[in-house]
């Protein structure tokens, strides 16, 4: 069996790195930045990402709890990318303070935006 040389560098990314990170839509638009990570602390998994979408200069944002399966790394753009719509943020429910004991909420959030959930 050939001896693989793991690249951690390429595969692991530090949350510092991430938080701040922009977002672009599949045709390279600026659509929103990455504000922090939500990480299971039993399985260690990212499973959201708060996110900052529209406004001008920090005033007018609104913050969205993104499913991190939501998001792709693009090697080639070096960042990530979504295809999160507008109409899918107006449409988002409304985030209860409990929002992460809150199951319904979540699956909720999923089925909008059309990803797995996992409970």
């Amino acid at each position: 069996m050939p001896d693989i040389a793991y690249d951690r560098e390429r595969d692991l990314v530090s949350s510092s790195d991430v938080n701040g990170t922009a977002v672009c839509n599949r045709a390279g638009k600026h659509v929103g930045t990455i504000d922090q990570l939500m990480i299971d602390k039993h399985s260690g998994q990212v499973f959201y990402a708060i996110m900052t979408f529209g406004g001008f200069l920090g005033f007018g944002e609104e913050e969205f709890l993104i499913p991190w399966t939501a998001l792709h790394y693009d090697k080639g753009a070096h960042g990530f990318m979504t295809d999160v719509l507008p109409a899918q943020l107006e449409a988002a429910p409304q985030r209860p303070d409990n929002w992460h004991q809150d199951r319904e909420y979540e699956k909720r959030l999923h089925d909008l935006y059309q990803t797995r959930y996992w409970l």
